[in-house]
């Protein structure tokens, strides 16, 4: 299913995006939920899966993370089944985050779904990124608070919550609407009956984080090799002193590292289009051969993009999942980033080229493209 959503983007990010938060009510008209409680559940059994089972019962809450064997042990009320990236298993919810594709790809994150019984959610809670929560079947109290300093705390050491809060939004939200929160507003909601909730969230990098994968790009590089000199040193007063110029020229090395646009560059792409969850790689077998490839496209099949996969343009290089893909037809690097559904016309003249044929080839036989059955 093609989902249309109903949003005037100029509007919204002139007035909302990480600014306010908005109740989008049928943004999202008859729609239609593209996985079952029963699929959700069978996810979170899986190994590779990333979910949790989030229950409290008077006052008292319990974190359990997946992979369940089986929900016997489970009431009726008061419990929430959470599974993160969702998009990367299972590719008829992937296509409910493509709306949102008018926000750059590089920010955006994965699709998390839940599944609550009436009372069940994760409690009042802050998050750090950007997020619309789309209300699938069922009924769910959304409350948002004004952004304000709040203090923090774990009733389970797996489960950070905010203090009661009075709310600028208080909704029941329906199939189809749609609330967007931006960072730091409280926010909390619970079901009124079985119901399912679709997370679109969208990364925010921290410094901590930008500083920290930088430094491995630089060691795993065997960078910044230069070593501090200081031929103009002279006789000083206090030997224990280090004096400002100094620490301006240390500052210097390290920025100077930094401001290298090919080294930067080069690192934003790796580090910003690898996945932080699994993916679900099945490479070919047999793999393919290039001239296969060739052929089944030019015969009019069409290659289907993972499910999770990042593809990003960093100036005139192609980065996938954390790798940068060397080729001179950046009309055909395009089509690959831009377009989630890939076909031979898109690719054009580069398919007569051997080298961009082998490439290709490789990304299919890595499993992250796929011909569509």
């Amino acid at each position: 299913m093609d989902y249309q959503l109903d949003l005037d983007w100029d509007e919204f990010f002139a007035r909302y995006w990480q600014k306010r938060p908005v109740l989008l009510k049928r943004g999202f008209k008859n729609f239609i939920d593209p996985i079952s409680p029963d699929e959700l559940a069978g996810l979170a059994m899986e190994n590779e899966v990333d979910s949790r089972l989030v229950s409290h019962d008077q006052g008292r809450w319990d974190v359990k993370h997946g992979p369940f064997e089986s929900y016997d042990h489970l009431g009726e009320n008061n419990w929430s089944i959470l599974v993160q990236a969702v998009d990367h298993w299972h590719e008829p919810s992937a296509r409910l985050m493509r709306p949102f594709r008018q926000i750059p790809d590089w920010r955006m994150d994965d699709l998390m779904i839940s599944f609550s019984v009436p009372g069940g959610g994760v409690g009042p809670h802050l998050d750090q990124y950007d997020v619309f929560i789309i209300q699938g079947t069922g009924r769910r109290r959304w409350r948002v608070g004004e952004k304000i300093p709040m203090k923090q705390h774990t009733p389970h050491p797996d489960l950070l919550q905010v203090e009661p809060f009075d709310a600028i939004i208080d909704e029941e939200m329906e199939p189809g609407d749609i609330i967007y929160i931006p960072p730091g507003f409280p926010h909390e909601g619970y079901s009124l009956e079985n119901a399912i909730n679709y997370s679109v969230g969208f990364r925010a990098p921290s410094s901590r984080e930008m500083i920290s994968g930088f430094a491995d790009y630089v060691l795993s590089r065997e960078l910044g090799g230069k070593r501090y000199t200081d031929a103009d040193l002279v006789k000083r007063e206090n030997s224990a002193e280090i004096q400002q110029h100094e620490l301006d020229g240390m500052r210097s090395m390290m920025q100077d590292l930094i401001g290298n646009p090919e080294h930067f560059n080069n690192w934003m792409g790796e580090f910003i289009s690898q996945s932080r969850h699994e993916l679900d790689v099945a490479p070919p077998e047999p793999p393919y051969q290039p001239g296969e490839v060739y052929e089944l496209l030019e015969a009019g099949e069409t290659l289907q993009r993972l499910g999770g996969l990042r593809v990003l343009r960093v100036g005139d290089r192609c980065y996938v999942n954390g790798e940068k893909i060397e080729t001179e037809h950046l009309h055909a690097a395009d089509a690959l980033s831009r377009n989630m559904t890939v076909t031979h016309a898109m690719l054009g003249d580069a398919m007569e080229d051997p080298s961009f044929l082998a490439l290709l080839c490789a990304l299919v036989n890595n499993g992250y493209w796929y011909f569509n059955e």
